[in-house]
């Protein structure tokens, strides 16, 4: 049975407010520690005002419902909460995986369950997947109030928001400043701020990653997130371990510095003894490692005044190690003085063995004095560094820790004569960061009237050696964007990249030994593990090339074009018109043969016109080749005409979908201008993700992410619908083709005509660029702009991610119809005429062109001559057949007679009677016919009359007797 006794002392219970009434007052009530173990609690008394609030510094003491300073060791945010220790998920947050596309079975969802925002110490990171995660926090604010928070967002292939809703679960207004977060460079920490409504506020942190490439992308990292606008605190939050406060009513702590440490709570730091250290904010020291050749590393020292440099050897700093220890290696002595490399080109040596730059309209190679250029030429202006005793004064290098361990103190690159390698660091996950600025870019005087895309390039030759998963990346500062990144060990290698746009731009190598994020803790609990990776791990830039720099030095000339003789200002260069050349005998500016272009870089005597290929021709400034829509083939003695303007067009090609290892459903959708646009590259591709995100960056930032211009680009498209965003995610948009090559045209059953189109920028992945291959093919089923696919073999359009085939089915792409693309028909003379008819041949394969000719008659005859004159003939034959039918007939009937008289004198006498003579006398008629025992055919009439004939022939007639029949034979 449980006691309960008197609460007469404060330990026994503690004040709360009650929930704020329709007027906005409340009451403080007791509560014990432990219900029902006490009794006789102080009487509810009325409570202060629901809008009051302590001031920064202090916090609600309840007993006395007054605002006290905070303790030392201690802070308070006043009306306000702050969320800076990340050993664990804090009370009150909730991190949530989601996949907004199950499948019917549901396993997408299943694979995102180990998806997490994760603790390391000092922030909180983003899962590294495509699973949907998100940190949600809920809070109920009196009056309105704010929250901010610390992040890095250094890649775009990661979908981050920030977004708030109410207690309906309905999302709060904001703009899009507010919701679309912005990337910030590597390493760097940005601060986002978004002011909240009184009342309930749910805060949600969404990530997801885009992992349509197969390529670890760089996780979001959270801090120091502060809300503004709660009610009151009733008590002071204590310093987390390795930070302080040293005086009362603090509103933060401070971190301890080196060498020092603390627990949790502490109003003064403790140094370490000297056998230990500590780097800031450490909440314990460490006993100090030996010193090792990976303790120390070499620089070169500035050029004296003799034009002598040595190398000299320096702790990596912060120096943690032990010197005077058993085992221990001490630092190596300088070493021999020796002669200065020679000043980069377009820099002169002083006396004093410092170099500086050329003054304007002089060149030099670095090695000998300034001179200045010939009548007749100009300087080449840019940058050329391949000489590194100091650091050129336009470049600055430093070093980011993803946890903020404060290396900023550090060299992130160290100079070495020959090259300039990656520094030491502070630890394996520093950003080592070498920062080349371009205030812009001027094009040579000569190429001034040029309008290629061409405004400079950078050129640079560098080299890897990592034993883990170190990474090497090339961006653009100003827009945050990695132009290329590699990964690993990487043989010495050349990389160029091409600016198309003039503008002021920050080239930037930022180096990382590894990219898993470590607790700082952790980090320097492993020291040993560490130094295993400085060494080993490094980035060595032999040279640093860039062209057209305006404000650049000069390290030769180049022969310009000249005004003519007769000009008051003749020997000075003037600008060529749009695809001119310069005449390498007179200096004069000479167009371009017709269907010719212009190198971007080059314009000195005709060769430097390249001509264009087969099908293309060059617009009107010589600066591109592209196809009018039309071209013409020749094959057998027959001329096909096409006429492709119909697709001029910009097209568009959706192929998936596709899924991702964790099911993520993705599009890749191409642009495509084949032809046409005065050589204009019609096709674009936008990032919104990075379009939303850089929104209020400024126009020399949002010029270089929002869009790519080409003949062929793609865009990789996340569906709303694939993970429940509210718009389409389109990201990682690449330019597949921005030179027209040509095309061949292959004459099979149908017509095809193959258009060959290359991309100029070369990537880790395709040293050459990538390449476009469009299969053109008539198919008169598919009319106007026709079907757009790609091989089945290679569904992406590429099986090696170079180069990509497509295929256009259209009937627009038939040749023109000639004259031997019909046949004609002539029909039955009906009337006295006859109608001609043209038709097709089938199939056909032609379009526009010839049509075909209306139908024609003509006067005829209803019987022709030949049947005239057959059937003439044959009347003829037959009379003429009748006529000799009817005379041979009389003839043989008197052969008869005579055989019937001859029978019948035999009959009489018994005898044949020798016959003088077988013809009847003159004027003697036949008295008797001739009676057959068989009646003689026709044939055999003929037969015996033809007998007659003969000399000794003889003629046989069958006669009829009453007694028998008998042969005679005369």
């Amino acid at each position: 049975m449980t006691t309960v006794r008197l609460c007469i002392f404060q330990t026994d219970y503690y004040y709360e407010y009650t929930e704020c009434d329709s007027v906005g007052s409340r009451w403080r009530v007791a509560i014990p520690h432990i219900l029902g173990t006490c009794s006789a609690l102080p009487t509810p008394t009325r409570g202060t005002d629901c809008s009051f609030s302590c001031a920064v510094g202090e916090f609600l003491e309840m007993s006395a419902q007054q605002c006290t300073p905070c303790a030392a060791g201690s802070y308070s945010l006043g009306s306000g909460v702050r969320f800076d220790q990340w050993d664990t998920i804090p009370a009150g947050f909730t991190s949530l995986a989601t996949y907004m596309d199950p499948g019917p079975s549901g396993e997408e969802s299943q694979a995102c369950n180990s998806s997490s925002w994760t603790p390391q110490g000092v922030y909180l990171e983003s899962s590294r997947d495509e699973c949907t995660v998100s940190l949600v926090y809920a809070v109920h604010l009196e009056q309105q109030g704010s929250v901010s928070f610390s992040y890095q967002y250094p890649d775009n292939n990661i979908f981050f928001e920030f977004y708030v809703q109410n207690e309906q679960c309905q999302e709060m207004a904001q703009t899009d400043d507010q919701k679309w977060i912005k990337l910030t460079t590597n390493g760097e920490w940005d601060t986002h701020t978004v002011n909240l409504k009184s009342g309930t506020n749910i805060l949600y942190w969404r990530t997801t990653g885009i992992l349509v490439g197969g390529k670890m992308v760089k996780p979001v990292l959270l801090r120091n997130i502060q809300i503004e606008g709660v009610a009151y605190t009733s008590e002071c939050f204590p310093c987390r371990p390795g930070w302080f406060s040293s005086s009362p009513g603090s509103s933060s702590c401070q971190p301890c510095p080196r060498n020092t440490s603390s627990n949790k709570g502490a109003a003064s730091c403790t140094s370490c003894p000297d056998t230990q250290y500590s780097h800031e904010g450490w909440s314990q020291c460490k006993e100090r490692p030996p010193c090792s050749e990976k303790d120390y590393f070499q620089i070169h020292t500035a050029c004296d005044s003799e034009g002598k440099t040595q190398v000299m050897y320096r702790w990596v700093e912060p120096r943690i190690c032990e010197e005077n220890v058993t085992g221990a290696v001490a630092l190596p002595p300088t070493g021999e003085r020796e002669a200065c490399p020679p000043c980069n080109p377009g820099y002169y040596n002083t006396n004093d063995s410092t170099c500086f730059p050329c003054p304007p309209g002089t060149h030099s190679d670095g090695t000998s004095v300034c001179e200045e250029c010939p009548a007749g030429t100009e300087p080449v202006l840019g940058y050329e560094y391949k000489w590194w005793n100091v650091l050129p004064s336009n470049m600055k290098t430093s070093c980011f820790n993803v946890g903020n361990s404060k290396c900023d103190d550090m060299n992130g690159w160290e100079v070495a004569g020959d090259h300039i390698r990656s520094g030491a660091g502070g630890s394996d996950n520093d950003y080592l960061i070498l920062n080349l600025h371009v205030p812009g870019f001027k094009l040579p005087t000569s190429l001034a009237g040029m309008t290629g895309t061409e405004f400079g390039r950078i050129t640079f030759v560098f080299e890897t050696m990592c034993s883990a998963d170190c990474e090497l990346y090339f961006m653009m500062v100003k827009s945050t964007t990695v132009v290329e990144s590699w990964e690993g060990s990487k043989e010495r290698q050349s990389y160029t990249h091409i600016m198309t746009r003039n503008a002021s731009v920050s080239y930037t190598w930022a180096f990382q030994r590894t990219n898993q994020a470590q607790d700082v803790m952790t980090l320097h609990t492993h020291i040993l593990h560490k130094h295993t990776y400085i060494h080993i791990d490094v980035v060595i830039l032999y040279s640093v090339s860039v062209t057209n720099v305006q404000d650049g030095v000069a390290s030769a000339c180049r022969a310009c074009a000249l005004l003519s003789q007769s000009s008051q200002r003749s020997g000075s260069c003037i600008p060529c018109p749009a695809g001119f050349y310069i005449d390498r005998d007179t200096n004069r500016c000479q167009e371009c043969p017709p269907n010719t272009y212009l190198s971007g870089h080059h314009t000195y005597g005709e060769d430097a016109c390249l001509p264009c290929g087969p099908g293309s021709k060059s617009n009107k400034e010589h600066s591109r080749c592209y196809s009018d829509c039309s071209f013409s083939h020749t094959e057998h003695n027959r001329t096909l005409t096409f006429d492709l303007s119909s697709l001029s067009p910009v097209a568009s090609l959706t192929i998936g979908p596709s899924f991702t290892s964790k099911g993520t459903k993705y599009l890749h959708v191409f642009n495509v201008s084949l032809c046409g646009h005065q050589g204009k590259m019609a096709a674009v591709c936008t990032d919104n993700v990075t379009d939303l995100a850089n929104k209020d960056m400024g126009s020399d930032s949002t010029q270089f992410v929002n869009s790519v211009d080409s003949f062929i680009c793609q865009s990789t498209i996340i569906p709303a619908d694939g993970r429940g965003f509210r718009m389409a995610l389109a990201s990682q948009s690449i330019s597949l083709a921005d030179t027209f090559l040509g095309e061949i045209n292959l004459i099979c059953v149908f017509v095809f005509d193959s258009l060959f189109l290359r991309s100029t920028q070369a990537t880790g992945s395709c040293e050459r660029g990538r390449s476009a291959v469009m299969t053109i093919r008539c198919n008169p089923e598919k009319m106007d702009h026709g079907q757009l696919t790609v091989p089945s073999a290679c569904p992406a359009g590429t099986c090696d991610g170079c180069t990509f085939h497509f295929l256009w089915e259209s009937g627009s792409a038939c040749p023109h119809c000639t004259q031997d693309d019909y046949h004609q028909i002539e029909g039955a003379c009906k009337g006295g005429v006859q109608v001609t008819l043209s038709v097709w041949n089938e199939p056909k394969l032609c379009t526009k062109g010839m049509s075909l000719p209306a139908k024609s008659s003509a006067p005829c005859e209803a019987i022709a001559l030949w049947l005239k004159v057959g059937v003439g003939g044959g009347a003829f034959l037959a009379v003429l057949l009748v006529s000799l039918t009817f005379y041979f007939w009389k003839k043989n009937k008197r052969l008869e007679y005579k055989y019937s008289r001859l029978v019948m004198s035999a009959n009489k006498e018994c005898e044949l009677p020798v016959a003088d003579s077988c013809a009847l006398a003159e004027g003697e008629e036949p008295e008797d016919d001739v009676v057959y025992s068989h009646k003689p055919s026709l044939l055999g009439k003929l037969r015996a009359i033809a007998n007659k004939r003969e000399g000794d022939s003889s003629e046989s007639v069958q006669l009829k007797s009453s007694q028998s029949e008998r042969w005679v034979w005369g």
